[in-house]
């Protein structure tokens, strides 16, 4: 998939008032500083299309950006140490899960993992309750570039083998690298592949 228009839309604090449910969604949502903001970037070929920050948290709106005038790709606040207070950090955690919940053009979340992590507790558990409420997920392995192909796999396996403790069937998986654009057709052309089906079913 060539992406010839990449638009911001909108910041809205609720699904509610996001944009009309008439295009297909794919949200993205890591830890943060997961690499997300530069993985939007890697994507859209637009380099300050999603605010990339030193200091992580910055992304507190569901974002909605048009690719290509025919889907949405949408910045999920991150989840993790942002320095905020834990009013606002319940705040975001509704809005996320209200979001994922009930948007119903929704067609993926994709979840961010950083590679050069071993798994780690929150990844896993915000995976295991996407797959508890049955809403469909891609994972991305960001960072890629930053350690050898070795370790790719070693991390990878080792991830592959915390899923399969609660999962019979293993989410699709993408490695990336923002810096070296790794991935990007392969997530791209799956995205493609679902608009396809989403407009079949239309």
């Amino acid at each position: 998939m060539n992406i010839k228009q990449a638009e911001f839309i909108t910041s809205q604090t609720t699904y509610l008032k996001c944009p009309p449910p008439d295009k297909p969604e794919y949200a993205f949502i890591g830890r943060s500083n997961v690499g997300k903001s530069s993985l939007i970037n890697m994507l859209a070929a637009r380099k300050g299309l999603a605010k990339t920050s030193a200091s992580p948290g910055k992304t507190r709106l569901i974002n909605h950006f048009l690719m290509n005038e025919n889907w949405y790709l949408v910045d999920l606040p991150g989840y993790g140490f942002a320095k905020v207070s834990k009013s606002s950090r319940a705040e975001w955690d509704k809005m996320i899960r209200d979001y994922l919940e009930k948007r119903e053009n929704l067609m993926y979340v994709f979840v961010l993992i950083d590679i050069r992590l071993e798994p780690q507790a929150l990844d896993l558990r915000f995976i295991q309750w996407l797959g508890e409420k049955g809403i469909p997920l891609v994972l991305i392995f960001t960072k890629s570039d930053k350690i050898s192909k070795q370790q790719i796999i070693y991390s990878v396996e080792q991830f592959k083998r915390e899923l399969k403790k609660t999962w019979e069937e293993l989410p699709v998986m993408f490695i990336s690298s923002a810096e070296k654009k790794t991935g990007r057709e392969e997530i791209l052309d799956f995205i493609q592949q679902v608009n396809e089906e989403f407009k079949k079913q239309k």
